[in-house]
């Protein structure tokens, strides 16, 4: 079991409200018992590229909605792969080497490259504790797959995340991020798992090359959402760059014709989600 990460704190978490603000592509910056996390920086800016392997390279189509330079102080970050659209250049040469990062363990090798010196690999299924004062938050390494199998493993490693925050009697607040992943068996796991999920975060997008998709599109986020059954989903990871070909419109649309309005939530770059969570919770 990877050894717990202990974070200095000076006040008392709050439990009963948080935030998540969207950056773009699949960054999020989330704000809850006293935790302030990162995910999948992506800080490039529009008209600059990304390389993707094989020769393969997409433009940004959108700014982010904060700088790199800019964050306020994060306790660690949530990479679900390494893609540069998901770990860029800028974050690779700018970011603190020190800031704790978990991901997997195919990432941690090229992070480790870089420089950074804080890597908390995990395989799926496994788990990383992290405490901060009275709070305790426990990230479960999730299956995520990005690809077709007839090309998976020519593809990085994925990993989705379930980041549940705990006091020390209780869970109060599951969030479920995807990852780039396509729709699978093994997602059915999940909800056995945990079936009670507070918040997904869905990366869509419809990623597409040479006519095959490696990000889930409209159709696969309705999916995703009747697997997981989460009581609330937010869309992210769309329309940022042109290998993106299942626009936000799309899934909207989709939503609305699914009845699932009431699930599902949206945020355009800069935005806010703010959320609230019942004192009445669940036992550990």
């Amino acid at each position: 079991m990877p050894a717990e990460i202990i974070l200095p704190s000076t006040t008392a978490p709050n439990f009963a409200t948080g935030s998540i603000f969207f950056v773009g592509t699949a960054t999020v910056i989330l704000r809850y018992a006293g935790f302030t996390i990162l995910t999948d920086p992506n800080f490039l800016h529009r008209g600059d590229h990304v390389h993707l392997g094989y020769g393969l390279k997409s433009v940004r189509l959108t700014d982010p909605a904060i700088a790199l330079e800019d964050l306020p102080p994060i306790d660690c970050v949530v990479l679900s792969h390494m893609h540069e659209d998901h770990f860029d250049r800028l974050v690779e040469e700018k970011l603190d080497k020190s800031i704790p990062i978990i991901t997997t363990h195919q990432a941690t090798k090229s992070l480790e490259k870089s420089g950074f010196r804080s890597l908390y690999p995990l395989h799926t299924w496994e788990t990383q504790t992290i405490r901060k004062g009275g709070a305790t938050l426990t990230l479960t390494s999730l299956p995520a797959r990005h690809g077709p199998p007839i090309i998976n493993n020519a593809l990085p490693c994925v990993m989705g995340s379930l980041l549940e925050f705990q006091t020390p009697t209780e869970s109060r607040f599951q969030l479920y991020i995807t990852g780039d992943t396509l729709i699978y068996d093994d997602l059915k796991e999940i909800p056995k798992r945990y079936p009670n999920i507070d918040l997904a975060l869905l990366h869509l997008g419809g990623t597409q090359i040479f006519g095959i998709w490696l990000t889930m599109n409209a159709k696969h986020g309705i999916e995703m959402i009747k697997i997981v059954a989460p009581r609330k989903a937010i869309p992210i990871h769309y329309n940022d760059y042109h290998v993106f070909r299942s626009p936000l419109e799309e899934f909207i649309e989709m939503v609305r014709a699914e009845g699932l309005d009431n699930q599902v939530d949206y945020l355009r770059h800069g935005e806010t989600y703010m959320f609230e969570v019942p004192t009445t919770t669940r036992m550990r």
